[in-house]
C-alpha cells in the first residue's frame, strides 16, 4: 500500500512533535518532514514534494496562510490541510481563499486529523464541524449579493448542477459515481468544471455556495 506522504509546518515544538508521533501510527500515513516556519514550508515542500501539508495559519517568518498560496502555486498536486483553533476565524476564510482543501481544529483527536488528511489526498474536502456554521455564516455575508444574482450558475450544466448538488451534501467522489451512475474520473472532472465556472477554489467553498443560493437544499 503506498503511504500517504505528510508534512508537518506548525511553529509549537511540543505540538508538532506529537503531530508526528501520532501520524506515524498510522499505517497509511508517513511523515516526510516537519518544519516550525511558512518559509521552510515551501521550501521542504518544494524538495519533498508531499502529497498533503498540515500546516498552521501562525508561524513566523511566513504565515500558514501565504505559505499555502505559494505552494498551491508552485505545486498544484500538493494538498494544504489548515491547523486552526476555535474563534480563529478571519483566518480560516483566508486559508480557504489561499487554495486550502481541509480545515481542522488543533485540538480535534488524531481520527479526525489523520481523516482530513486522508481526505484532502483525495481530492475531498474537510470541515471541523464546529468550525461549519460560522463558515457557512461567513460566506452567507460575504456572498450576500452575489448570491441573489443567480447568474453564477448559469454555466453550469444540468449534470454539473447535480454534482454541485451532492458536494452540497458533502458526498465524496465516490458516493457520487455511485448515485448518479457516472464513473470517479468523470465525477473529478465535473467537480473540476464546477470549480471553474463558479470561481472557488475547492468543493467545501462550492457546497457552501451552492447551499446558501438555494440550489441545494442546507
Amino acid at each position: 500500500m503506498e503511504k500517504i506522504r505528510v508534512l508537518v509546518a506548525e511553529d509549537d515544538g511540543t505540538l508538532r512533535r506529537s503531530l508526528v508521533e501520532l501520524l506515524r501510527l498510522e499505517a497509511d500515513l508517513t511523515v516526510v518532514s516537519e518544519v516550525p516556519d511558512g518559509m521552510q514550508a515551501i521550501a521542504e515542500a518544494m524538495v519533498v514534494r508531499p502529497d498533503v501539508l498540515l500546516m498552521d495559519i501562525e508561524m513566523p517568518r511566513k504565515n500558514g496562510i501565504d505559505a499555502t498560496r505559494e505552494i498551491r502555486s508552485k505545486l498544484p498536486d500538493a494538498q494544504v490541510v489548515i491547523l486552526t483553533k476555535f474563534g480563529d476565524d478571519e483566518n480560516v476564510f483566508s486559508a480557504i481563499k489561499a487554495g486550502a482543501v481541509g480545515y481542522v481544529l488543533k485540538d480535534a483527536g488524531l481520527d479526525a486529523i489523520a481523516g482530513a488528511v486522508r481526505a484532502a489526498k483525495s481530492g475531498e474536502g474537510f470541515l471541523s464541524p464546529a468550525l461549519v456554521s460560522r463558515v457557512m455564516n461567513e460566506f452567507s455575508r460575504l456572498s450576500k449579493s452575489a448570491l441573489h444574482n443567480r447568474q453564477l450558475f448559469t454555466e453550469l450544466s444540468r449534470r454539473e448542477v447535480e454534482v454541485l448538488e451532492c458536494l452540497a451534501a458533502g458526498m465524496k467522489n465516490a458516493a457520487i459515481a455511485d448515485k448518479l451512475c457516472l464513473s470517479e474520473k468523470t465525477v473529478k472532472s465535473h467537480v473540476g468544471a464546477i470549480l471553474r465556472k463558479l470561481h472557488v477554489n475547492d468543493r467545501v467553498e462550492a457546497g457552501l455556495l451552492a447551499q446558501k443560493s438555494g440550489i441545494a437544499p442546507t
